[in-house]
């Protein structure tokens, strides 16, 4: 009998999983205006002489919009049956940045980026949501949907390099496209959940934990963004690299963040939630080192893809630990983890920013080599969820 409903349950997966492949796509679009946000800096930097508190007011600005309204987002989609709100949200995501470059005045470049990553914190609450859903009890199955937000940052830079080196920041408005064909997938795929009603699971809400794992997103999310944001200057005013190495170093740096993703799934899978947490915040340090005392461009590229790598082993972890945290609000917890903590990190930005006007690039790269023992040091506290709440390994 047991093997029967084995087989039974196996094909009634497959169809859910596609939904979650979907999903996934649909945060790599999503996560690419994110992702291109900071690639785009340096050069606006370049081209519109910003100083670098002005390039990281640019950072500000989307981290602005896709940050203070996700709590909100996230108790809607707890309560009401929003199924079009992911299509607009990728809609507006795409259209801010795309007006970002042809607009003139600093101001209206602010304002379309804020724009943008409003549309962001409109998408990740639904999204996160629906696919907890999909991906039930499999830690590895969340992190494929984690992973599509980071495929977006990594094809970021790597799309942006070329169209900007070639057109300049004008350009910016040729990335419309890939967010209307999202919106457009993305309202048919909601028709045909119309008559679906959400499941949510049952179980008490633990906020205390679930304060503390905010916390270490945020700081994870800070070392991130700081990253994110200077690297590529750090590779051309420091080590004297072109702006196609700076490139170079970013697309490195988030494609270690796409591997990191799913090998984090993978590790939660197999030693639980809250260790695999901790293993990140410890394993990043050296590699952030490593990239801060490499001495050339071509030396430091594989510090730039290791330091990606585990500083986003806990992100898909963190996302999942959340929903468990508060499983009678997924959306919530998804906008909280996947959206407001990932932003709030970004807020620091003009910090680095004062940092880097005052001593340079490198001193970013130092500052954030000390940020992830705090996170390592809140870990300590967290706990399991719970075996009553689909959580056996998590201690």
């Amino acid at each position: 009998m047991e093997t029967r409903t084995r087989d039974v349950a196996a094909p009634a997966r497959a169809p859910v999983m596609r939904r979650m492949w979907v999903w996934a796509a649909a945060h790599a679009v999503d996560d690419l205006y994110q992702g291109l946000v900071p690639a785009s800096v340096p050069y606006f930097v370049l081209e519109r002489h910003y100083s670098y508190v002005a390039a990281s007011g640019l950072t500000l600005a989307a981290t602005l919009g896709s940050s203070l309204p996700q709590p909100l987002i996230g108790a809607a989609v707890d309560r009401m049956r929003l199924p079009r709100l992911p299509a607009a949200g990728v809609l507006l995501a795409g259209a801010g940045f795309g007006l970002a470059g042809p607009a003139g005045p600093y101001a209206v470049v602010w304002v379309s980026l804020l724009l943008s990553g409003l549309g962001a914190a409109v998408f990740h609450p639904a999204a996160g949501r629906a696919a907890r859903q999909a991906a039930g009890d499999s830690v590895t199955g969340m992190s494929v949907f984690a992973a599509g937000g980071s495929v977006g940052f990594f094809l970021a830079p790597v799309l942006a390099t070329p169209v900007l080196v070639a057109w300049g920041v004008g350009a910016t408005v040729l990335f419309l496209p890939p967010a209307v064909l999202a919106a457009f997938v993305l309202v048919r795929m909601a028709r045909q959940d119309e008559a679906r009603a959400p499941a949510t699971a049952g179980g008490r809400d633990r906020w205390g934990p679930f304060a503390v794992l905010t916390m270490i997103s945020v700081v994870r999310s800070a070392v991130f963004a700081a990253v994110a944001t200077f690297i590529g200057l750090y590779w051309v005013r420091h080590l004297g690299g072109s702006q196609v190495m700076a490139g170079t170093a970013l697309a490195c740096f988030l494609g270690g963040g796409v591997a990191g993703t799913i090998a984090g799934g993978r590790l939660a899978d197999r030693i639980g939630l809250v260790r695999t947490v901790r293993v990140g915040a410890v394993l990043v340090v050296p590699m952030l080192a490593g990239l801060r005392l490499a001495p050339g461009v071509f030396s430091a590229l594989p510090f730039a893809v290791l330091a990606g790598l585990a500083l986003n082993v806990p992100f898909a972890v963190i996302v999942r630990l959340g929903q468990d945290y508060l499983p009678g609000r997924p959306g919530t917890a998804a906008g909280v983890t996947l959206g407001l903590s990932v932003s709030v990190g970004g807020l620091l930005a003009p910090a680095f920013g004062l940092a880097a006007d005052a001593r340079g690039t490198q001193t970013v790269f130092t500052l954030v080599c000390f940020l992830p023992v705090a996170a390592w040091a809140l870990g300590l506290f967290l706990r399991s969820p719970g075996i009553g709440q689909g959580q056996g390994k998590n201690a």
